[in-house]
């Protein structure tokens, strides 16, 4: 697991807080999207078939900053659209590390290497950059060629300026183990310290609707990718949990818990995650703790949640889970010392 020790210390602490104050629902890692535009058109995404007048807005910084205080989670993570289009990101990033909490900012990486200069490294801060396979199969993801390339190129400068990089990729239906190996073994070499991986949803906006997996087809897939790993003695460093890697292959089976990870928009706090776009918004995190029904959602629960494995609903359960003891903890400290040999 690529996470280093004081951020897994931090998140372990406020783990802790949690359980001692007996809170039953409580967030990990606040989704923060400061606007849905984007300088990319993924056929896989629901987030920027928003009507012109939606695509122009932009929340300021006070609201971002008030956001993160009034949900209090230790983490932050700043998808989009594309964040670097935001006109004050610095600034929302850098308020967001005032408040000390980890940041991860996720980007396509289009426009990075021309806006390094508006940040610093800082061990709490993390360029997240999206890459859905290597080369021509990240192009054909995204519909647009070169933008590999052009990644790539902006992680060197990131990682020479001193700044943590992990990738993030979203896995659909003609993704290879061979070309995920070449990306994550050339990710490896340049210095990119982990890889957050996580199967796609299907957005109701999503113009191909053709790609998403099966819950099934997740299972035989990460299993693949697993295996492959430790057969070819791959020191790929993934990011999620391992018990939430573990939960993609079919080892375990975890409820979702969409509290873990609530989005904050421009509309307000998504109701009751990130992914759905037709439930409701809540005016406060108060209010969406409180009066988003829960119980209707996740796997089981609701048509729409059926083929939904991906980290926002889970990777917080599996959190949650490997923290519940010591029997756990020591669990998953022999199943993070198994996924990096």
């Amino acid at each position: 697991m690529a996470v280093p020790a004081h951020q897994a210390f931090s998140i372990a602490t406020y783990l802790l807080k949690q359980k001692l104050l007996r809170k039953k629902k409580y967030p990990l890692n606040l989704m923060l999207e400061p606007l849905f535009r984007c300088n990319l058109a993924c056929p896989g995404c629901g987030k920027i078939q928003y009507p012109d007048e939606t695509l122009k807005k932009h929340m300021t910084v006070e609201q971002a900053l008030h956001a993160a205080e009034e949900c209090g989670a230790p983490m932050v993570t700043i998808p989009g659209g594309e964040p670097l289009i935001h006109p004050d990101i610095e600034k929302i990033v850098q308020g967001l590390l005032q408040q000390k909490r980890y940041v991860i900012l996720c980007t396509n990486a289009l426009l990075l290497e021309r806006n390094l200069h508006k940040f610093k490294p800082n061990k709490r801060f993390t360029f997240s950059i999206h890459l859905d396979g290597h080369g021509e199969h990240h192009d054909h993801c995204v519909d647009r060629a070169g933008t590999y390339e052009i990644a790539v190129k902006a992680i060197q400068a990131a990682l020479a300026k001193g700044f943590r990089v992990i990738t993030n990729t979203t896995l659909f239906e003609g993704a290879t183990l061979e070309n995920l190996a070449q990306m994550f073994d050339q990710m490896t070499e340049l210095g990119v310290e982990g890889f957050s991986i996580s199967p796609g949803y299907s957005y109701e906006k999503a113009p191909d609707q053709d790609h998403f997996l099966s819950p099934h087809r997740t299972r035989t897939f990460f299993k693949e990718l697993m295996n492959y790993k430790r057969t070819h003695k791959k020191k790929w460093a993934f990011s999620n949990s391992p018990f939430y890697m573990e939960f993609l292959e079919g080892k375990r089976e975890y409820e979702c818990t969409p509290w873990g990870m609530p989005a904050y928009n421009i509309f307000g706090w998504q109701k009751p995650c990130y992914l759905l776009t037709k439930e409701g918004y809540a005016k406060t995190f108060k209010e969406y703790m409180e009066a988003t029904e829960f119980e209707k959602f996740g796997r089981g629960n609701n048509p729409k949640c059926a083929n939904c494995m991906t980290h926002c609903g889970y990777e917080p359960t599996a959190v949650t889970d490997a923290l519940s003891g010591l029997g756990k903890m020591m669990e998953m400290g022999r199943a993070t010392i198994a996924a990096s040999r």
